[in-house]
């Protein structure tokens, strides 16, 4: 039986393949009339599930082909965001943003809406620059910026096709500093917010929803670092979220000066990231409702802080992609690692979801949440619907769960 990464869901797949060049997945999709996209298997759920064929792309060739002039990189859809930043970064180049975990596959990070954190840098995907997609038929066909269907094709919940190549904006190779300052008071989410997640290029804050503490601030700048922040001095000693995790798997802090891609992620990619033992759930709020999503949230406290083990809050930039949570407005990302107990986790959820949804929270779509009412939240869906409809007119991509999400 195969699971995914935190072996919460077991797939119901028929079978499993793993195609080593592109042909030989596009004459898997050809030949099979229900598939489903499999990357480094980080959704918590059966969102990339199937009772047919799971084509899993961890197998093709990562292939990084850089284009200076055009500030470009492809690379293969299952390449990990960790083994692409470091050729990049050998070849003198970067992206904008990581993930907190380097593990995650492009092409299932984008697909998905996953993201880092900085007030003015996007999602994964909005670095997206095109895609290439096996359709139902095993053709191919390239989906660039600025064409009709690009902004439906990104974030698409592998309901278009298998992404066998995606295309990234790159930019110069630069440093990053990053230091941990402990112990803030919760005050200062309610009145400095703008100023805490304004402090640094890259800030999480984490929290329990249980005490008036701020546990931690990471902050990741490309510049220099506050030797205090709101009269709290950083850490002088490595730092990790998790109560007794090793500080092995953090990347560096203290101020040290280290590579874009050693600093943007929480963790390295030698090491398991946070414990692997979890699930996890996220709510992207608009920016202009967080106080609000805060308000909400403080009384669940008791309930969220019994089943938690940390909670992180980023931001992320608005973009125009038709399915990102971050679809025209600035959010902020309100993320919760549970204990890995789904009947409590999934007992609790609903009235997360009743203090965030009203305030047009987006629930992220790889990671866990309970309503199957998300289609209004999103203004493009209908547009979404109908690209669908003409790239797999017969389904042969889709699942219950998204068939569910997407047409409710």
């Amino acid at each position: 039986m195969e699971f995914n990464w935190a072996r919460s869901h077991a797939y119901g797949a028929a079978r499993v393949a793993s195609p080593v060049t592109v042909d030989e997945a596009r004459e898997l999709v050809a030949g099979t009339d229900r598939v489903r996209a499999l990357g480094t298997r980080h959704s918590f759920t059966g969102i990339a599930d199937t009772t047919g064929l799971l084509l899993s792309t961890a197998a093709l060739p990562m292939d990084l082909v850089l284009d200076q002039a055009a500030r470009t990189v492809t690379v293969g859809g299952g390449a990990r965001y960790g083994e692409v930043a470091v050729e990049l970064d050998a070849r003198g180049w970067a992206l904008a943003t990581m993930a907190s975990l380097p593990h995650i596959s492009v092409a299932g990070a984008v697909g998905t809406g996953t993201h880092g954190s900085g007030d003015r840098t996007g999602s994964l995907a909005a670095g997206v620059r095109a895609v290439e997609i096996i359709g139902p038929d095993g053709a191919l066909r390239r989906v660039s910026r600025g064409e009709p269907d690009f902004a439906g094709s990104v974030v698409a919940l592998g309901a278009l096709g298998v992404v066998t190549r995606v295309t990234l904006d790159v930019e110069p190779s630069y440093v990053v500093r990053q230091a941990v300052y402990r112990d803030l008071p919760w005050s200062l989410v309610e009145t400095d917010f703008d100023a805490l997640t304004g402090a640094a290029y890259s800030v999480s804050l984490f929290v329990d929803w249980d005490t008036d503490r701020i546990a931690q601030v990471w902050l990741k700048s490309r510049g220099t670092l506050p030797a205090e922040l709101f009269g709290v001095a950083a850490a002088g000693e490595p730092v990790h979220m998790l109560a007794g995790g090793s500080t092995e798997a953090v990347t560096g802090q203290q101020g040290a000066p280290g590579p874009w891609h050693e600093r943007l992620p929480h963790f390295r990619l030698a090491f398991t990231p946070s414990r692997g033992e979890e699930l996890q759930t996220e709510y992207l709020v608009p920016r202009a409702a967080v106080q609000d999503a805060f308000a909400a949230l403080r009384p669940l406290g008791p309930r969220i802080a019994s089943v938690l083990q940390i909670s992180e809050i980023r931001t992320v930039a608005a973009d125009d992609l038709w399915l990102s949570p971050a679809y025209g407005t600035d959010v902020v990302g309100i993320h919760f690692t549970w204990v890995k107990d789904a009947d409590r986790v999934y007992a609790l959820l609903p009235d997360l979801e009743a203090a965030l949804l009203p305030l047009g929270a987006r629930p992220h779509w790889g990671k866990c949440f309970a309503t199957t009412d998300v289609a209004g939240s999103y203004p493009r869906m209908a547009d979404f619907r109908a690209l669908r409809a003409r790239a797999d007119p017969t389904g042969k991509f889709g699942n219950a769960m998204v068939d569910e999400l997407l047409n409710p």
